[in-house]
Order: structure tokens, then sequence, then C-alpha cells
């Protein structure tokens, strides 16, 4: 159907405009960057040293040394991420990697970018979705989500990537905690991030700024970059890249599995890489996607909660590092 030469759906939508909206600074906040990580050095004994050798533990010793012989390689460690990690304040410690070399990639879906955006420009995030339900306030934050939304439909003019658009608006903008933006620091450091959007599923999608052909444009491009990374996993040799996803229990391992199937339909020799998964849970796509299905070298699957999994996965990993950096180096 048409309307004045414009083209319409013959379906009723809803509209947008009209909404009451907030401020950050006037929400409560769950998460505020207070409680977040601390990057630390262990200069004792590697606490690894104190883990058994059975079980669980063995495999997180197996893994945390075949991910150092992955940077020894100079093959890619990529990362998956949920919102949680953000929210759970895990970002210094994945930061801290980033500038130490460690990490070639990081996927998440769009909630990691909302999360990250407010703790870098509020300090701040994670509001109370079951009080805000009540009333129809929740996910009305006009200065995170309008600005989003804005940043995107830029990104989709200036032909960026999702990830990379909001990376690029944190780094040359003005934000009281640069120092804890994911997504900044990526930028900065030229490590891809890339934000995989299901429409709908996101605050900043409520509004009546979200623009799908730039948020599809933007989170397209994503899929293209991510998939490149994916395409660096394999090696017939000394052993390829790793891929590990923490948290994510749906959107990461969907993605994961399309990119890698792309990858070999083009005749990319993406084997022999290793996987693994960290969640809280058992999970059915994770377990599927990412540490079943590939066929690759071997897939690892720990539980436990992010706050405490990741520090002592990230920690362990940096000592492993920097004991191969002394052998070499003597």
């Amino acid at each position: 159907m048409e309307n004045g030469g414009e083209l319409m759906s013959k379906y009723k939508a809803f509209d947008f405009q009209g909404l009451t909206k907030y401020s950050v600074s006037q929400r409560l906040s769950k998460v505020k960057i207070e409680e977040f990580a601390c990057n630390t050095t262990l200069e004792s004994q590697n606490f690894l040293d104190s883990i058994p050798n059975i079980l669980k533990g063995k495999e997180l010793k197996e893994l945390i040394a075949i991910t150092a012989n992955a940077y020894k390689n100079k093959k890619p460690i990529i990362i998956g991420i949920g919102g949680h990690v953000i929210k759970t304040g895990m970002s210094p410690l994945i930061i801290d990697m980033l500038k130490l070399g460690l990490i070639q990639g990081i996927c998440g879906n769009g909630s990691i970018s909302i999360h990250d955006f407010e703790i870098s420009c509020f300090g701040q995030t994670s509001e109370n979705v079951a009080e805000g339900l009540l009333d129809g306030s929740f996910g009305m934050a006009t200065d995170t989500c309008d600005t989003i939304n804005k940043i995107i439909e830029n990104g989709s003019l200036e032909g960026l990537g999702y990830g990379e658009a909001i990376g690029k608006y944190l780094y040359e903008n003005e934000i009281k905690h640069p120092e804890l933006s994911l997504f900044r620091n990526a930028y900065q450091y030229n490590v891809p991030i890339t934000v995989h959007v299901a429409l709908g599923t996101d605050i900043v999608h409520q509004h009546e700024t979200a623009n799908g052909k730039a948020i599809g444009d933007c989170s397209m491009r994503d899929f293209a970059i991510f998939t490149e990374l994916v395409s660096k996993l394999g090696d017939e040799g000394n052993g390829g890249g790793v891929f590990i996803n923490f948290g994510s229990a749906v959107i990461i391992p969907e993605v994961f599995l399309k990119a890698l199937t792309v990858c070999r339909n083009k005749g990319f020799p993406v084997y022999n890489f290793t996987t693994a998964v960290f969640d809280m849970n058992y999970q059915y796509r994770p377990a599927v996607n990412i540490v079943q299905r590939p066929n690759n070298n071997k897939g690892y699957y720990f539980i436990g909660h992010h706050e405490i999994m990741m520090p002592l996965f990230f920690v362990s990993l940096r000592n492993a590092v920097a004991a191969i950096s002394d052998r070499h180096h003597p």
C-alpha cells in the first residue's frame, strides 16, 4: 500500500512517539563501578598449582596451556560474552587482556553494548526490570537508548560495524570512565568487538529513534567481521586458535556455528582449534554448538559464577603467557 508515494505495510504498527523517558541518573541501578574487579598480579606460587589434576581441575589447566600455546604460535584467541559478563564487573580483566595482546576478537549480543555504554558514561547499569515493568518505565533511559540509536545510525552512514561505531564514539568523546569501557579500549587497540543483534531484544529497540535499517546494516557487517576472525582459527601444525564463550546462552553459540560453516563452505580449513564454554549452568546451545558440533581439536565446559571463574582463567592465562615469555627471553 502507498501513502503519498511512500510504501507502507498493510498491518497497523505501534506508534512509539510520545514515550515518557528519564535520565540514567534518576534510575536505580543495581551495578556500580565500585564493585568491579581489580587487576592484580600473582607474584607468589601460581594459584593453578593448588588445583588438583583431577576432572575439571585438569581440564582447566589443559585449556590454559592450550590458550597460552595459541598465543605463542600467533593463532587467534576469540571470546564471546553475554551481558552478565559486563554486569559482574569483568571488563577490567578483559581490557587488561586486550592491552597485553592476548585477545584478537570479542563478540556478544546487543546487551553488552548497552551495559558497557552505561558503565562508561554513567558509572552504573542494570535497572530493576520487575519494578520498571509495572509502570512501563523499564528501558526508557533516553541518554542511553536515544544516544546509542543515533550512534548506530551514524555508524551505518559511515559503513562501520555495530561494535566499531560504539567504540569509535566512546573513544572520540569525553566520557566519565574510559578506563572501564570495553568498547572504547577494543577500538583503541584495534581489536574487533562485534555485536550480533536480535531485533526486539534490547531496550534501545523500544524507542522511536531505533532505525532498523541501520541496526541491521551495522550488525550484519559485524557478522562478516566476526566470520573473518573465525576463518583464521584453524591450523594443521602446532594447534589452532581458541574460541571461548563466556555466558551467552543463545546468540553467540548460533552466530559461531553459522560463521564456522560459511568459512568451511568457502574452503577455509577451520579445523584443529579448541573451544570452551564458561557459564553459570549447563546450557544446550553452548554445549552443542561450541563444544560438540564443530568437530575441532577439543571442547571444554566449565560451570561456575563469572565473577569467580573469569578472574581465575584470565589471571592464570596471564601468568602462563608470562612464563612462556620468560623461557624464551632469559
